[in-house]
């Protein structure tokens, strides 16, 4: 078998000999079930069970996939035991009695074997999700309420997010009710410091002594770093 000219159904001596050359690492039967990917076994066509077969006169390739069936296989059983697979129109069938094939009869498909070969695909990039957690409407005055000179609460109950459209507040919070709103107090702090001039200081000193904001401070602390503050 050369290396880059694979048959359609490999047997599993012929799946671990190429993936060992493909990652110099060893496999074994065992590590193929652990890949996750579906062995087979062709069953010739049986009049007994004519159902399984359809039209498929000549056999075809039976899936091993029940988890009994492959930790079987992976435990290093003699031999195959189908209890479950699917027929000729790929519907799931339960086997009674189970079929015992040999375990020379095991194959696997050329696309499965060569995914274990690739390289995992990195992690796709974190993507920033709209948060869902605040504080309410107590929790910020009690917070920042006596470091600015607007009238805080009126703003608040105005439903607004404070710095235009949703501003610092939750988005969706508002659809529970005014009482419901929610706001988000590092984005709330940044913007109290850039509109009203509250120093940083005074508020950096609030997410320290605040119980509100505790759970922010680091997220405050990091916010200010990455501004270089």
């Amino acid at each position: 078998m050369s290396d880059d000219v694979l048959p359609y159904r490999l047997t599993c001596e012929q799946s671990c000999a190429w993936l060992a050359r493909q990652t110099g690492t060893p496999w074994t039967l065992a590590r193929l079930i652990e890949g996750a990917i579906t062995p087979y076994v062709w069953l010739a066509y049986d009049a007994r069970h004519a159902d399984l077969f359809g039209d498929a006169n000549g056999g075809y390739a039976a899936p091993i996939f029940f988890e009994g069936d492959t930790a079987r296989l992976a435990a290093g059983s003699a031999d195959v035991l189908i209890t479950m697979t699917k027929d000729v129109h790929k519907l799931v069938v339960k086997l009674d009695p189970p079929f015992v094939r040999a375990l020379d009869e095991l194959r696997f498909l050329r696309k499965d074997v060569e995914k274990l070969a690739r390289p995992p695909a990195p992690p796709k990039p974190a993507v920033a999700a709209e948060s869902t957690q605040g504080i309410g409407r107590d929790e910020v005055l009690a917070a920042f309420g006596a470091l600015v000179k607007t009238d805080l609460a009126a703003a608040l109950d105005a439903g607004g997010g404070i710095f235009g459209d949703d501003g610092a507040r939750i988005k969706g919070s508002a659809r529970k009710g005014k009482s419901k709103m929610l706001w988000h107090p590092v984005t709330l702090a940044l913007g109290l410091n850039e509109v009203y001039r509250v120093p940083l200081g005074r508020l950096t000193r609030a997410f320290q002594t605040c119980d509100a904001l505790a759970a922010w401070e680091a997220d405050w602390t990091l916010s200010l770093s990455l501004l270089g503050r």
